[in-house]
């Protein structure tokens, strides 16, 4: 092998250089499991993701740029991957605002394998919705569309996603207690339905979850277990 190992290498440690020194919430990591939101934010020890995973996700950006440049070219765009305003503990950058006869809509894409694809029929993926409510209240616009495609065979599926104030103000007070935890080193509890919830299947952190209590429990005391049992396996 001449070129794969240098490929493979390159897309290693971009992954590498992408989680670190994350000091702010995300928007994409709404609905998603505080456990593993906190891991990330702690650096925690996680399964590698292999390089072909990566190149997957990359070809997701490529889908991105696809369907902006189509919405380009029709002048639908009113901005383009815009950030929101600044805030002290969340960040997150939509992939556009545009504007359809008059009326301004927040713009999510969503790239997602054929399997997955099938499965969203009647409503959009929570997590996607959760993701997309935030970016709704930070940029005050009433009306989102989130927009899949399926990375197999180029279908579309969209959902226009009215603001729920209810919804968006349960996501900023989890957002607020998770951000509590961080700073007082406090894990969070495992999700009420572990191991069945799907995110623990592909869950990066599953390995240290499952070596961690239930309930909540301290960072420093779960860190130092780790690297104690890591010197007794080297």
């Amino acid at each position: 092998m001449i070129l794969k190992e240098i490929i493979d290498d390159y897309y290693k440690e971009q992954n590498k250089l992408r989680r670190k020194g994350q000091k702010k919430f995300w928007i994409s990591d709404a609905g998603e499991c505080p456990r593993a939101v906190f891991f990330k934010f702690k650096e925690a020890p996680q399964k590698e993701l292999e390089p072909n995973v990566l190149r997957i996700f990359e070809r997701g950006d490529y889908i991105h740029e696809k369907i902006r440049r189509v919405l380009f070219s029709k002048g639908l765009i009113q901005a383009s991957e815009v950030e929101i305003p600044p805030e002290e503990i969340i960040s997150g950058r939509a992939d556009a605002i545009v504007n359809i006869n008059g009326q301004l809509y927040v713009l999510d894409i969503k790239s997602v394998d054929g399997r997955k694809f099938q499965t969203i029929k009647d409503e959009p993926l929570i997590e996607n919705v959760c993701q997309l409510q935030l970016y709704l209240h930070f940029f005050k616009i009433e009306k989102g569309i989130l927009l899949y495609e399926s990375k197999d065979s180029s279908e579309l599926k969209e959902f226009v996603i009215s603001y729920n104030k209810e919804m968006v103000e349960k996501l900023l007070k989890g957002i607020e207690n998770l951000f509590e935890k961080v700073e007082n080193d406090i894990i969070p509890a495992r999700l009420s339905d572990y191991p069945y919830n799907k995110r623990c299947k592909y869950c990066r952190f599953r390995e240290i979850c499952d070596m961690a209590e239930a309930g909540e429990m301290n960072w420093q005391d779960f860190k130092n277990k780790i690297e104690n049992l890591e010197k007794l396996e080297s």
